[in-house]
C-alpha cells in the first residue's frame, strides 16, 4: 500500500472523476467510491491514509465504527462542500467528525490539505508533552495515561495537544475554533468544542485519567483542575 493512499468517495460521477483524476497526476494512489458502503469496504480492505468524503455519513460511520467490522477510526477525514455553502454548513461538517473542510470546486486547495495531513502523519513534532498522568507524543501522534495508549480522532488529538501546552490555563473557545479548528472570527454558535472535549474527557476517564478536561463554564476549557 502506498504511503499516499486516498480514498474518494464521491457520488457525483463529474465531481469523483476530475478529483480523482488529478490526484493521480500529482502522485497519490486513488481508490474511488461512488457510495458510502462501498466506501465503507475499501477502508476496511486498503486503510487508505486519508479519506475525502462527499458526505458527512461517511465520516460518522468512520468515527462510530460497526459491529464486525475493522477499520483505522482515527483516519483522517476531509469533507467535500459545496461551493456557495454557508459557515454553518463548514461547522456541522466538523461537528461531524471532520478533519478539515474543503469546497470541492477548489482542487489546489484539497490537495495542500491532504498533503498536509499526510505530511503531518508522518512526520509529527519532536516534542512529548507530559500533563499529570497524560503523555502527549507529538512523534507518533499519540496521547497514554501512564503506559496505556488513548485512541483518538485527529481533532481530538489537536484538542489534547492544545490543553497539554498550558495544562492548567483555560483557553477560551474562540481560542480552540481557531487553534485547533481553524476558525477565525466567527459568531456562529457551535457545540463542535464542546462535543469534542466531552469525548476527549471520556476517553481519558476509561484509561484512567478521570477529572481532566475541565470546563469553565462560560469561558472554555483547561487540560488539569
Amino acid at each position: 500500500m502506498s504511503v499516499n493512499a486516498v480514498l474518494l468517495a464521491e457520488r457525483e460521477p463529474a465531481s469523483r472523476d476530475y478529483i480523482e483524476r488529478q490526484l493521480r497526476d500529482d502522485g497519490f494512489t486513488v481508490f474511488g467510491a461512488a457510495w458510502t458502503a462501498r466506501a465503507l469496504d475499501i477502508a476496511e480492505r486498503l486503510q487508505p491514509n486519508v479519506v475525502i468524503a462527499g458526505e458527512p455519513e461517511l465520516c460518522r460511520r468512520i468515527r462510530a465504527g460497526e459491529p464486525g467490522r475493522s477499520w483505522d477510526r482515527n483516519v483522517p477525514v476531509i469533507l467535500l462542500t459545496e461551493p456557495d455553502a454557508d459557515p454553518i454548513a463548514r461547522i456541522r461538517a466538523l461537528e461531524s467528525g471532520a478533519d478539515d473542510v474543503v469546497p470541492r470546486d477548489v482542487y489546489l486547495e484539497l490537495r495542500a490539505r491532504v498533503r498536509a495531513l499526510l505530511r503531518r502523519a508522518a512526520l509529527g513534532q519532536a516534542e512529548v508533552v507530559e500533563a499529570g498522568p497524560i503523555v502527549v507524543d507529538h512523534r507518533s501522534r499519540q496521547v497514554r495515561v501512564g503506559e496505556l495508549p488513548v485512541r483518538l480522532s485527529g481533532r481530538e488529538f489537536e484538542l489534547a495537544g492544545k490543553l497539554a501546552s498550558d495544562p492548567t490555563r483555560v483557553f477560551t473557545k474562540s481560542e480552540l475554533l481557531r487553534d485547533v479548528w481553524g476558525i477565525h472570527g466567527t459568531s456562529i454558535r457551535t457545540r463542535t468544542v464542546d462535543s469534542h472535549a466531552s469525548r476527549l474527557r471520556r476517553k481519558l476517564a476509561a484509561a484512567g485519567a478521570t477529572d481532566v478536561v475541565v470546563n469553565d463554564w462560560g469561558v472554555g476549557y483547561r487540560l488539569l483542575p
